[in-house]
């Protein structure tokens, strides 16, 4: 099972990049998550043509988002326990203040907010942050994160570049 991860997209509306990148990246996936920062409703619309697609609201989403992003959300996935989040506050605190947004018991937590890579654990939780799609930080290329899953297992994570 593939799990792709993106966030931070900060685009006005869907353009050809996005698309290609869906196509080629995001479509054939079993689940694809967003770690919030659409920016517009038009952005968040395209990604829901992903039949399995979650979101968490980011501090740069419209208003309108609001009505159909939270701050956190959570879903369990081929039995992993999944935490979804954009993040807040310094840099170097983000995936601290997401962690211990979430129970101990969850498998993955993944957010955004920094544009920078992220894969480690804290707290005893797995945390993923895919950078950004579009303006990526530490020299770093915009990117998804793609997961494999196997019996209950993330078996790997890769950052796969998208520029």
């Amino acid at each position: 099972m593939k799990i792709a991860v993106i966030s931070d997209t900060h685009l006005r509306e869907p353009d050809f990049r996005l698309t290609e990148i869906f196509n080629n990246h995001l479509a054939d996936a079993d689940l694809l998550i967003h770690c919030g920062d659409f920016t517009t409703f038009s952005v968040w619309q395209f990604f829901c043509q992903h039949p399995n697609f979650h979101a968490a609201l980011g501090n740069c989403d419209e208003w309108r988002l609001s009505n159909q992003l939270r701050p956190l959300e959570s879903l369990t996935f081929q039995g992993l326990k999944i935490g979804i989040a954009h993040g807040w506050g310094s840099r170097s605190q983000v995936s601290k203040n997401v962690a211990n947004s979430f129970p101990r018991d969850y498998d993955l937590v993944c957010y955004g907010h920094t544009h920078i890579q992220d894969w480690s654990i804290v707290n005893g939780i797995q945390m993923l942050n895919p950078g950004s799609l579009t303006s990526p930080r530490e020299d770093k290329p915009a990117s998804v994160a793609i997961l494999d899953i196997e019996e209950f297992e993330i078996i790997s994570c890769s950052f796969i570049p998208v520029e």
